[in-house]
């Protein structure tokens, strides 16, 4: 593991990991409105439940769209299409604050939003998976929800929020 910041090239850009140093999660989302309301989905999988937008971590081999259709069909019951894309939002997990973390290294998210389309299904829970519930909102009320900072981001991306 990397000591401290060190100089990459003759750039002297700061280089904290080499990529073999940390973990990637690659995860992909659809923003799915109806009229005023926006699709939620319930997370479970962290440290307290939040609510999120549908979609999650993609297979590999698996493409972005079709890891995010998948996503929202697991969560929601909904069968989607992707439409543009609407943001690539990036961040960093320290190791010690993983909750899941079986190499001991830090993890960095990489997060594509996609606009979304239902194009059939009923709404549904997931069975034994990282979300409970999923439920239309109306898009005045998010902002008393616990939720996670990827809903506003996606929002603002999809022009919904100022």
């Amino acid at each position: 593991m990397s000591t401290g910041a060190q100089v990459n090239g003759d750039y002297g850009l700061p280089k904290e990991l080499d990529y073999s140093e940390y973990d990637t999660r690659l995860a992909s989302y659809l923003v799915l409105t109806r009229g005023d309301e926006v699709l939620l989905s319930h997370w479970t999988d962290g440290p307290r439940p939040l609510w999120t937008m549908p979609g999650g971590g993609t297979d590999l081999g698996e493409s972005l769209e079709d890891g995010a259709v998948r996503e929202v069909w697991e969560e929601t019951g909904y069968r989607a299409r992707t439409g543009r894309l609407l943001a690539v939002d990036t961040f960093e997990v320290p190791a010690e604050e993983r909750f899941h973390n079986p190499r001991g290294v830090p993890l960095r998210c990489v997060r594509v939003i996609y606009a979304g389309e239902i194009v059939d299904g009923q709404l549904r829970r997931e069975e034994n998976g990282s979300t409970d519930e999923a439920r239309w909102f109306p898009l005045a009320q998010v902002a008393e929800l616990d939720r996670v900072p990827l809903v506003d981001i996606s929002l603002r991306a999809a022009g919904l929020l100022p």
